[in-house]
């Protein structure tokens, strides 16, 4: 226990929203160069490698039960790994960070938009203006995705 106004450090842990995250191995391996704990959350068991770091959360079937399970938990200096929109809005109000499998970290300042250009695309899908769903996935995304999550690891540890 500290004494008074000694400094009490926040542990830093990594959320994933794993269910459709094609950067998983790249998380694991920034939090185990970091010693960062690690929770995989998803509603169906997945194979992961075998860490002490690594907590697998399987939650109920549910289109938000993993998004409510890390909302729930995620708090200041924690970083969630999610291409969801509202689930990523969520975290930022808690003071988590947010950062897409691309690497593109969503932020305070453009949550609102981000928001608004999701519902606008969900709109014109739907009144079939426009197909398709997302950009694929390429390898130059992975390697932003890793800069990126170790950018903002060092940044919090610099913080903190």
């Amino acid at each position: 226990m500290a004494g008074p106004g000694a400094a009490v450090t926040a542990v830093l842990e990594i959320y994933v929203d794993a269910d459709a995250c094609p950067v998983k191995d790249e998380v694991m391996r920034v939090a185990g160069r970091h010693g960062l704990i690690v929770h995989v959350v998803s509603n169906s068991w997945m194979r992961l490698a075998e860490s002490p770091l690594v907590c697998r959360v399987v939650v109920a079937e549910g289109a938000d039960a993993a998004d409510d399970w890390i909302a729930e938990r995620a708090g200041k200096g924690d970083i969630v790994v999610t291409a969801d929109i509202p689930l990523a809005a969520r975290c930022l109000k808690h003071g988590a960070h947010a950062l897409g499998p691309t690497g593109k970290p969503f932020t305070q300042d453009g949550i609102g938009m981000a928001l608004a250009m999701r519902d606008l695309m969900s709109d014109l899908r739907e009144t079939g203006e426009i197909r398709g769903n997302n950009p694929t996935f390429k390898p130059k995304d992975r390697s932003r995705f890793l800069q990126a999550l170790e950018a903002v690891v060092q940044g919090i540890k610099r913080a903190g």
